[in-house]
């Protein structure tokens, strides 16, 4: 198993992402300004501010070189993971549906928060219970969660809605309390908090980010039980 990590200018979490990714399988980093996906069997793109999300979040990175193999890979089926600002760079890239907004509090904020698993036999929730509850860091401004009303309607029935906050930990307004969703093939997710950053216990207070990369793996590997 190998995964690809993203890296541009203004990415700040790439190498927690990276030792992510080590824990289950290799990886390594992808520059933005290339079109080799090295082989990757999965990608992820980062958080962080790519370009100094200038115009706004996500907006260039979607033009970035790299990113043209990553729309071809994800749309022959490859496991595509955005977290943070990579979910507003896959929102833009229309890998994703919605948009992401400025947080209902006006500001930035970094938390602990709770997540709850509504669909847990996807590609990236393969390792995850039904309803499990999730304890993984999130810091962002701009992760209000926004779609119509039509096309969340449209996403529920086909379970793409994958995470939400539990109950009192939506800081940032997302409609729904949606923290994470996928495409309607399941191949690409995103979704604002950082898994990267709950691996270890010692260091995070929580390992739970781990089962998104471990769920991926199993997926790839075909390992479904």
């Amino acid at each position: 198993m190998r995964f690809g990590v993203l890296q541009f200018p203004g990415s700040c979490d790439e190498v927690d992402a990276l030792e992510a990714a080590r824990r289950v399988g290799d990886a390594e980093l992808l520059w933005h300004g290339e079109r080799d996906l090295k082989g990757a069997d999965a990608i992820v793109v980062p958080g962080g501010f790519s370009y100094g999300d200038y115009l706004r979040a996500g907006a260039i990175a979607r033009f970035a070189p790299i990113m043209e193999s990553v729309i071809d890979f994800a749309r022959d089926g490859g496991l595509v993971l955005g977290i943070c600002n990579g979910f507003q760079v896959l929102c833009e890239a229309h890998l994703l549906p919605g948009a992401l907004l400025g947080n209902a509090n006006r500001r930035f904020t970094f938390r602990q928060v709770g997540l709850e698993v509504l669909n847990s036999g996807g590609s990236f929730t393969r390792g995850c219970a039904l309803n499990e509850r999730l304890s993984i860091p999130a810091k962002h401004a701009w992760g209000r969660y926004h779609a119509d009303p039509e096309t969340l309607v449209a996403m529920d029935r086909a379970g793409q809605l994958v995470l939400r906050y539990a109950a009192g930990e939506n800081f940032n307004g997302s409609v729904y309390d949606i923290a994470g969703v996928s495409n309607e093939r399941g191949n690409v997710f995103g979704l604002m908090p950082h898994p990267e950053h709950a691996i270890d216990e010692l260091v995070g207070g929580s390992s739970d980010g781990l089962k998104i990369f471990e769920s991926m793996r199993l997926t790839v590997e075909g390992v479904y039980a």
